[in-house]
């Protein structure tokens, strides 16, 4: 094992939820990150479609013993010392699988804290040399760091917020099946059809603000002034899709609060029937257009799954998709990005 220490920290992060063209969707989860050398933890797994333990709509209990056991206050929950670091977005049961290490105090004293033996997990035992991640540690941190980055999570340090939207349109009911498709994917979501006089304290509940078509361009100063005057950074979305996938994808990327620097899809621009997509480190990125027909319905096609290098990457688009009001949407395992397509 290498004497050289490793940073350690925590960064908000999302697993973003998804509304599938046929009905199914996928669950939004509000997380705090693992940051290892300046880098989340989770990029370095192969796209890993999970979250860590510390997830903001587990009960206050479980988080704070989620905390003590990485801290080494409790017994390891599974055998041979390991602690699941990350888990099944959608259930959290060992069984779909996990990211597991071995967690142990370090040093002559046991003043550090090491990280090792990194496995993925579906039963009570793990197998490092069949399902272990060569290259992934062992990081080894400096205790007092380690202990003081956690223990502010128990100190009174804000706990990553469950995700919130106000919709605002005059027509309220035209904002009702949206609203409902994002609370299905554990987005609370609320809807009024003028927001003048929303106190700030109700205001800050909020992680973004969405416009309806309908909604003037008074009343959205108006908001954003009572935003300004509550000392609230909120995004504001000002043109929401009328397709409910995009509408969702929209949202999930105003409610996105992971550090910028630290993410890996960071642009999308769509015209002349072709994507360009930028991307910071290698990644899974899913790339799919939604367009409505003359019916007014919806129409989806996945266009591209694939690992991407860092870089910009010019994604040709199938035929057809340019037609009528249509978007692309481009997803990585905790980020998405929109675009309207231009002819």
């Amino acid at each position: 094992m290498s004497a050289a220490y490793a940073t350690f920290g925590l960064a908000p992060a999302m697993r973003a939820g998804e509304v599938l063209a046929d009905g199914d969707h996928r669950l939004h989860r509000d997380y705090v990150d693992f940051v290892v050398d300046g880098q989340p933890l989770l990029h370095r797994l192969s796209d890993l479609d999970a979250v860590s333990p510390l997830a903001s709509d587990i009960p206050p209990a479980i988080f704070t013993a989620q905390v003590r056991a990485l801290l080494l206050q409790s017994e390891a929950p599974l055998p041979g010392g390991r602690y699941v670091l990350y888990g099944c977005p959608e259930c959290a049961d060992l069984a779909c699988g996990a990211v597991t290490a071995v967690i142990e105090p370090a040093g002559p004293a046991g003043e550090d804290v090491l990280w090792r033996d990194f496995a993925w997990q579906t039963g009570a035992h793990a197998d490092p040399e069949r399902d272990g991640y060569p290259g992934i540690g062992p990081f080894r941190f400096r205790g007092a760091e380690y202990r003081a980055v956690l223990g502010a999570l128990l100190d009174g340090a804000p706990r990553p917020p469950r995700s919130r939207v106000l919709l605002i349109d005059p027509h309220t009911a035209g904002l009702a099946r949206h609203a409902a498709a994002l609370r299905t994917i554990g987005i609370g979501a609320d809807v009024t059809h003028d927001a003048h006089d929303v106190p700030a304290d109700e205001l800050r509940a909020y992680g973004a603000v969405a416009f309806g078509p309908a909604a003037g361009q008074e009343q959205r100063g108006a908001v954003r002034g009572a935003l300004a005057r509550a000392g609230l950074d909120v995004p504001c979305v000002d043109a929401l899709a009328p397709l409910v996938p995009v509408l969702v994808a929209q949202i999930e990327h105003a409610l996105d609060r992971s550090p910028r620097a630290q993410r890996r899809l960071t642009g999308l621009t769509a015209s002349g029937g072709a994507a360009d997509v930028e991307v910071a480190s290698a990644c899974r990125v899913r790339l799919t257009t939604h367009r409505l027909d003359r019916l007014r319905r919806t129409r989806s096609q996945e266009v591209l799954d694939a690992v991407l290098e860092p870089g910009r990457h010019r994604i040709p688009l199938h035929a057809g998709a340019p037609r009528g009001e249509a978007y692309v949407v481009a997803r990585t395992s905790g980020g998405v990005l929109v675009t309207a397509m231009t002819r």
